[in-house]
């Protein structure tokens, strides 16, 4: 079989039982112990595909149900798979597949407002309830930040939202713009906190519908309100931006678009905080199952791609910090919760189980690529001047010190 003879050249942890669709049991075990998955290919020309182009058929089999695992889960299989994939991204056929998106990728994120608008309706205007049934009460929908072992989701988001914050340096009155603003929850406690004044904008309707109706039914109206517009669109100026899981949408060829309008909308001492995921290596292309199933148009940056266009703005880079394993465990919590949740899913939202099976491989295959791969999480400080904000990072943490500690306040 030919996907168990490239795998046997190239797991070096783990052991892996390949059953192929003629019922024949292929035994691959690594030099180091680590997780044993059985798994199932049900036709011989999944099996080709698998071996062929792994990063786009093994989504496809797992959701199709051409591909079952008999030991263990989709997660012990990803896993396993993310232990090994040192050797497995060395192989001719996968080096192949990665240059050929990297010489796409400029079409493949092209992003005129028409198409922006289609993409985040694809993967944000799904039904409603899905959503609760993974992700904190507050509906935070990026990395969360984990202070200390065992913490819960809900006070991660919140230590988030905190730890975000504190890079802003806000001031009561102040008027804040947030780029891609989600459900809500990043403006509301920003201006239930801080009494700011805060504008989001985004391009989902459903998340433009609920964030609304937050707002209303939490009389804050009059301080946050929501726009379904695009933020090229936005004709405002404000003295603080914050951006936080919106980055990774823009595409390449949009950086200095991104930071010219970023600086346009920004005060002369004002102060931006960029909350991305990204890459640790050199730039390169979408894994090519998440971009036509999860993500369309959406693309990791390498730091080297998002601070070339912010160079050419003439933005200062005030502060970078890299989150490393915090998604790996946000994902963690989201992919345990939706398993707990997979028969309300279907009863209650309406989705199928080829949909759940999708769902399922995506939450786990992202948190083994943030667990052994190359994503991590990035947050940069941006301002129009260099004396925007003090000499030392002293004040991030008297702020989150100063801050309350309360999670509950996210899910008001």
């Amino acid at each position: 079989m030919l996907l168990a003879n490239v795998l046997a050249r190239v797991l070096g942890e783990g052991q892996l039982t390949i059953i192929d669709a003629a019922g024949r049991s292929h035994r691959i075990e690594g030099i180091q112990p680590g997780p044993a998955v059985t798994i199932r290919i049900h036709t011989w020309w999944t099996g080709m595909r698998l071996a062929l182009r792994p990063r786009l058929a093994f989504g496809e089999a797992y959701m199709d149900g051409k591909l079952t695992v008999e030991q263990g889960t989709i997660y012990d299989l990803l896993d396993l798979l993310g232990r090994n994939i040192a050797g497995i991204d060395a192989t001719p056929l996968v080096r192949g597949s990665f240059a050929l998106q990297r010489a796409l990728r400029f079409l493949e994120q092209y992003n005129p407002i028409s198409r922006a608008q289609r993409n985040v309706a694809h993967h944000y205007d799904l039904k409603d309830q899905l959503y609760d049934f993974f992700l904190d009460r507050d509906r935070q929908y990026s990395c969360a930040y984990f202070t200390t072992p065992g913490e819960t989701l809900e006070q991660a988001q919140f230590d988030k939202k905190r730890h975000i914050a504190a890079k802003l340096l806000l001031k009561p009155g102040q008027r804040v713009l947030d780029i891609g603003s989600g459900w809500g929850g990043m403006g509301l406690f920003l201006a239930g906190q801080y009494g700011v004044d805060v504008t989001g904008v985004t391009l989902s309707r459903e998340q433009h519908t609920v964030s609304s109706r937050r707002a209303l039914e939490g009389g804050v109206a009059d301080k946050v309100r929501f726009k379904l517009l695009d933020y090229r669109e936005e004709p405002g100026r404000y003295d603080r931006i914050v951006s936080v899981g919106m980055f990774e949408h823009v595409g390449v060829s949009h950086y200095v678009e991104y930071f010219t309008k970023v600086k346009e909308l920004l005060a002369d001492d004002g102060v931006m905080l960029l909350h991305s995921i990204g890459r640790m290596e050199p730039p390169g292309g979408t894994n090519t199952w998440l971009r036509k199933y999860i993500f369309p148009g959406g693309y990791t940056p390498a730091m080297s791609e998002v601070l070339a266009a912010i160079e050419k703005v003439g933005l200062w880079v005030t502060d970078v910090e890299v989150l490393r394993l915090h998604y790996a465990e946000t994902l963690r919590h989201w992919r345990q919760r939706f398993q707990a949740n997979r028969e309300r899913v279907k009863q209650t939202a309406g989705y199928d189980e080829r949909f759940c099976r999708m769902w399922e491989f995506y939450l786990a295959g992202c948190e083994v690529s943030f667990r052994y791969m190359n994503q991590m999480v990035f947050q940069i400080q941006l301002t129009k001047r260099q004396d925007a904000v003090p000499l030392t990072r002293d004040y991030m943490v008297d702020a989150e010190r100063g801050a309350s500690a309360a999670p509950s306040m996210a899910a008001e």
